[in-house]
């Protein structure tokens, strides 16, 4: 009996252990990304340590792809410098990181046109709902990488890391 409660002991800790390293929450513990550099045009996210790319994505961009956002619902992904502002761990595209649009200019350009510049624009992943019919051009103005790529990218940038959107 004392071999059984043993066994199963090694049992749950290895279950438990197993359970852990399937988290999409992942660690990284190398070079410092000093910034992020998305070239729309060339669908490509570069994650940069003092001026040098540590690792490349392909993107997707929003539905609209070619243009600056100017109003919610315009299916642009913004271009800017901008932040990363926050983090949804829950996040229905598996995660994603925050950008700090609308930034002060983008308002006061939307409110003289007389639209609301819309916001909620994140670096994601694809999530269960993707559908590969759409295209590579599918988001409402985020920047899309596949779940593998967003987890690696959600463990290397922190809140706060500049983002640079060239068109």
């Amino acid at each position: 009996m004392k071999r059984f409660f043993k066994l199963l002991t090694m049992g749950v800790v290895l279950c438990a252990v197993a359970a852990c390293s399937s988290s999409k929450i992942k660690t990284y513990e190398g070079a410092e990304v000093t910034g992020i550099v998305v070239q729309k045009e060339k669908r490509k996210l570069h994650l940069m340590s003092d001026g040098k790319a540590l690792r490349s994505y392909e993107i997707g961009l929003g539905n609209e792809p070619v243009g600056q956002k100017t109003k919610q619902g315009d299916g642009k992904t913004p271009e800017g410098h901008y932040f990363i502002n926050r983090r949804n761990p829950n996040s229905r595209y598996h995660l994603s990181l925050g950008i700090s649009y609308p930034d002060r200019s983008a308002w006061q350009l939307a409110r003289e046109a007389g639209n609301d510049p819309g916001g909620d624009i994140f670096i994601h992943g694809r999530g269960r709902d993707f559908d590969p019919t759409k295209g590579d051009d599918w988001t409402a103005g985020c920047i899309a990488v596949t779940d593998r790529e967003i987890e690696e990218i959600y463990a290397m940038v922190r809140d706060g890391t500049p983002i640079s959107i060239y068109p």
